[in-house]
């Protein structure tokens, strides 16, 4: 168990392009994700198959030790076909451009995206002190090296 010692504080700044929309927030109190909306000036089409860089409208300050993922939502996802391409992307501590989200048309039909949609969630997440050491043999799993549907 460890001691809390509160939230960790993250630093947001909304560029002049998000002005008008309401801050970035979770929905409930038990979500995981802050909600992203789209801050781009005019609606902008996505076709099938195709992917758009949505401008999220503010860059984040993220503390070392942590990044932010940028997760779909699942109600773009089932009700219009869109998700993201590098899902979940990441955001590292140290980058301070502008937030921007691929989204991905995998429907059959042109997505017409609108200023303020909701377009993606935002976790931030701890990252463990990881040490890489070289070994000239690992240890052995009964899996070992199957994997791509290996198990059926």
């Amino acid at each position: 168990m460890t001691v809390d010692q509160g939230p960790v504080k993250v630093s947001i700044k909304y560029l002049p392009h998000y002005s008008g929309l309401p801050p970035l927030k979770r929905m409930t109190a038990g979500s995981s994700g802050y909600d992203v909306r789209a801050a781009c000036p005019e609606p902008m089409t996505i076709e099938p198959g195709k992917a758009a860089l949505v401008p999220a409208g503010f860059v984040l300050s993220i503390p070392e030790g942590f990044e932010a993922q940028v997760r779909p939502r699942s109600g773009m996802a089932l009700k219009h076909q869109l998700g993201i391409l590098n899902s979940p992307g990441t955001i590292d501590s140290d980058y301070r451009g502008e937030v921007r989200i691929i989204l991905f048309n995998f429907g059959r039909e042109d997505f017409q995206l609108r200023r303020g949609e909701r377009i993606a969630q935002i976790v931030f997440c701890p990252l463990p002190a990881v040490e890489l050491v070289e070994l000239k043999e690992l240890d052995a799993t009964g899996r070992g090296s199957g994997g791509f549907g290996h198990t059926g």
